[in-house]
């Protein structure tokens, strides 16, 4: 049996560039798995193993390592940073009972770290803070520090000072046992010295390490009792309480130095040992019933000798075949054993299970409570199914996945790859829960829905590459939606007389704008049996069935609520189907009269821009019909906070890269879906018929 204590479960995650991967290397460097580091900029690092992830310097895949460090075993999931594939720190952190926060000591809080770290808080991932690149020009710790209060409302606990700073950064100092580390120009991380603090930062020492036990002592009661009476506790103690107040997240402990110069990067290691919690300290994933999805008020317990439960949360396909990434929350799993999946109620068994090593692997013959495993040919398991022993069924807490805002349509370029791509497709959607696929039915398109263009380009690349499939890429399409804007009070008749047994449905019902993001809601007010009781399901099924295709440009409808207030029925001829047509045909009639409306998502855009070219970038934005919500002033730069409609940021990249010569960068998400100006929703809606025509 593993000593659980011993285990800690962590993630890095950070803006783009700030050196997750890099920090990842040293930390396998450090812990002895690597004896060779491989940099991000020669494209030759562990855990970036894709062709595209080397290429362009970025991580796509988290993907999973295991090490060792002062007798306890870390497993480490290095996160993209891209806001394209957020999906991938989501999965991760939901996995995972730790993490390091990576900040650039130049760049600071970037807009994807408020991403991460908001999603981190949602998860209640306890964090470590590790402030990097501290050896760049422009890079200042405190400010960076400043900005983590301001930016993320968080409240970092500094542990270590940085000695110098940009190209005299040298080593740093530990705040608590106040001493200093020192590194020499070998640049290898073992060649430090403990001396120490430097003359001239003895008060500053010495101001921090007063914060640091001040709030320190603030998780227990009787410690800060006897500080306030002039009894200072011990380092044990102290650390304690700083292993308390990480786990609870009333802070956040910071540490700094530059993970490609190799400097600073072992204490972080043992805070990450000291004060994140083990796996038995987090609280355990919730239990939920798999119909409501609603918890049951059971929870995973995390022990060896419970009944299996564990969690599918990633599934890679690679040259092995396809391997699924499992967290195993409760009991053990040995190889050959049955397991049930209780999202499709069948059984699978257990072949080969793995340890990974990023792309390399360890054959395990049992896993425990506690670990991360893959597992490997499993054949109907998707991303946040969960596992568990087939005597003792249960479901974990599924995992919520954004929807995609852009679309392409795709074509192979020669006949014979459709079934290539096909089969390509499929497994690519296993894996990216954020990438969808559909095919129109009238024009036997292929379409690809993914989170921005980024994420579309590099799956075309991979389909490209990886399968062999060359493809042609239609322009990007935007999700619109539609909804009405007036309330309508109508009535509608089915009646149909054949033969035999007739159909007869009558309602009468009101139509009007739901609240923002409600989709589609139905009430019934009818007293009396009108319209008897069981036929209410039908009514429903029919209005909800039209909701998939709007009026004005067959797009599909949010917000509306429909309410059923009175009718008519036959005793011989009204059936469920009489009704549910007879809501159709009421949707059909009403819509067009309530005043429909085109809507367009509108993406929170983040853009980091040099003081100089503000105005242009601004000027710019407004142009895109952007409205500019925040502009604030760092060391580097400026940037600007606003809202701009998806359709009008394609290609903006390109755009913003030429107006900043190059030093602009910018990241969006999707905020929400705004009625369209009436001179866009014409050219919409005419391209639309178009189309139609077309086919």
């Amino acid at each position: 049996m593993a000593d659980l204590s011993k285990y800690r479960n962590i993630g890095i995650f950070a803006h783009v560039d700030a050196g997750k991967t890099t920090t990842t290397e040293r930390i396998l460097k450090l812990t002895g798995k690597i004896h060779k580091t491989g940099e991000v900029h020669d494209g030759e690092s562990t855990t970036d193993f894709m062709e595209q992830e080397a290429e362009r310097g970025i991580t796509i895949q988290s993907a999973a390592v295991t090490c060792e460090w002062k007798g306890h075993r870390l497993n480490v999931i290095d996160t993209p940073g891209h806001v394209d594939f957020t999906v991938e720190v989501y999965r991760s952190l939901k996995v995972l009972d730790g993490g390091i926060g990576v900040f650039c000591g130049s760049g600071g809080v970037e807009p994807q770290s408020e991403t991460n770290w908001r999603y981190a808080n949602e998860s209640e991932v306890a964090r470590v803070i590790f402030v990097n690149k501290l050896d760049r020009m422009g890079a200042d710790f405190y400010r960076v520090v400043g900005q983590v209060e301001k930016v993320l409302g968080a409240n970092p606990l500094v542990m270590t000072l940085p000695i110098g700073i940009e190209d005299q950064f040298c080593g740093v100092v530990d705040v608590l046992e106040k001493k200093a580390y020192v590194w020499d120009e070998t640049g290898l991380p073992e060649n430090y010295e403990v001396q120490d603090v430097p003359a001239d930062m003895v008060d500053k020492v010495e101001e921090y390490h007063e914060m640091l036990i001040e709030t320190a002592v603030e998780q227990d009661d009787d410690l800060m009792e006897a500080y306030m009476e002039g009894e200072m506790p011990s380092i044990e103690q102290i650390k304690a309480c700083i292993r308390k107040g990480t786990r609870d997240l009333a802070f956040f402990p910071t540490f700094c130095g530059s993970a490609f110069k190799n400097k600073g990067m072992q204490l972080v290691l043992d805070a990450v040992v000291d004060y994140l919690p083990a796996p038995t300290e987090v609280d355990p994933q919730p239990l939920t019933d798999p119909e409501t999805g609603e918890p049951t008020g059971e929870v995973a317990t995390v022990s060896a000798d419970e009944p299996l439960k564990a969690l599918a949360f990633k599934i890679m396909d690679d040259r092995f075949g396809a391997l699924t990434f499992i967290r195993i929350y409760s009991g053990r799993m040995k190889k050959g054993d049955t397991i049930l999946n209780s999202a499709t109620g069948k059984t699978e068994r257990i072949g080969r299970m793995v340890e990974m090593q990023a792309d390399e692997r360890t054959e395990l013959t049992e896993a425990q409570a506690g670990d991360i495993i893959a597992v490997v040919g499993m054949k109907n398991v998707q991303t946040g199914h969960t596992l568990c022993d087939p005597k003792h069924e249960c479901t974990l807490e599924a995992m919520i996945f954004p929807d995609p805002v852009i679309s392409i349509a795709v074509a192979p370029k020669d006949k014979g790859g459709n079934e290539k791509m096909g089969v390509a497709i499929g497994k690519m959607v296993a894996e990216d829960p954020s990438f969808q696929v559909e095919t129109d039915e009238d024009s036997g398109e292929t379409i690809l829905k993914g989170m921005g263009e980024l994420h579309l380009d590099i799956k075309v690349d991979i389909l490209k590459r990886t399968y062999g499939v060359d493809l042609v890429v239609g322009q990007p399409q935007v999700a619109y939606r539609e909804t009405i804007t007036q309330e309508v009070e109508d009535s509608y008749t089915h009646k149909k007389q054949s033969g035999g047994s007739g159909q007869f449905g009558k309602i009468d019902y009101r139509i009007k704008p739901g609240e923002q993001n409600s989709g589609f809601t139905f009430t019934s007010s009818v007293v009396g049996g009108n319209v008897p009781k069981e036929f209410w399901p039908a009514v429903e099924k029919g209005f909800a069935s039209m909701m998939q295709e709007g009026v004005l440009a067959g797009f599909p409808v949010l917000d509306v609520e429909v309410e059923l207030f009175d009718g008519g029925f036959h005793a011989v001829d009204s059936s469920a189907i009489a009704f549910e047509i007879a809501a159709k045909g009421a949707f059909r009639q009403s819509i067009p009269k309530a005043g429909p409306q085109l809507l367009e998502p509108i993406m929170k855009v983040d853009v980091f821009t040099p003081e100089d070219n503000v105005g242009d970038v601004i000027g710019d934005l407004n142009r895109r019909r952007g409205m500019i919500k925040d502009q604030e002033a760092g060391a580097m730069g400026v940037r600007i906070k606003g809202e701009v409609p998806l359709s009008e940021m394609f290609g903006y990249i390109g755009h913003l890269r030429t107006i900043t010569s190059g030093r602009g960068q910018f990241s969006m998400e999707f905020s929400h879906y705004a009625p369209c100006p009436q001179n866009v929703a014409e050219e919409v809606i005419a391209a639309e018929k178009a189309k139609k025509e077309a086919k």
